[in-house]
């Protein structure tokens, strides 16, 4: 697997996160919500696996220490080999290398599997922030990142 950079302009970065805002309608019952485009303010990494582009992954600044981690997305068909896991990890270390010091990021409850990853990487849950407060489906997570030697 490897995993690289993309900007946010990338037709794969479009097609990940369009595939991932459908995946969550279906998800939530078709709930009305904000439909999330790419956007140039994210740092996006993808995983490719045999030439494929099958994840994606971003950060975004909250604030001069604190990252967000946006579009968390694998293709159904390569979920549960490591791709998701591999992927946070590259993310969490491009979060560090821009400086911050926590990464959080916000799902939805009625996504276990999520939930169930980012805990099981250690991040611990928070009270919902920002743009996620009045939405009673979302859950909010943050990890601290190692601090630099």
């Amino acid at each position: 697997m490897l995993i690289e950079s993309r900007p946010a302009t990338d037709p794969e970065i479009l097609a990940l996160v369009t595939a991932q805002q459908y995946e969550l309608r279906v998800a939530d019952g078709g709930l009305d919500g904000q439909v999330t485009v790419t956007r140039d303010d994210i740092d996006y990494l993808v995983a490719v696996v045999g030439g494929r582009v099958v994840a994606c992954g971003g950060i975004q600044r909250l604030d001069a220490v604190t990252g967000e981690l946006k579009r968390m997305y694998v293709r159904p068909a390569y979920r549960g080999r490591g791709v998701a896991r591999a992927l946070l990890v590259a993310v969490e270390e491009l979060a560090f290398g821009r400086g911050y010091q926590t990464l959080c990021l916000e799902t939805g409850t009625y996504l276990p599997a999520a939930i169930g990853l980012y805990t099981s990487c250690g991040y611990e849950p928070i009270p919902v922030y920002g743009e996620y407060v009045d939405n009673p489906y979302s859950v909010c997570f943050a990890k601290r990142l190692p601090v630099a030697a």
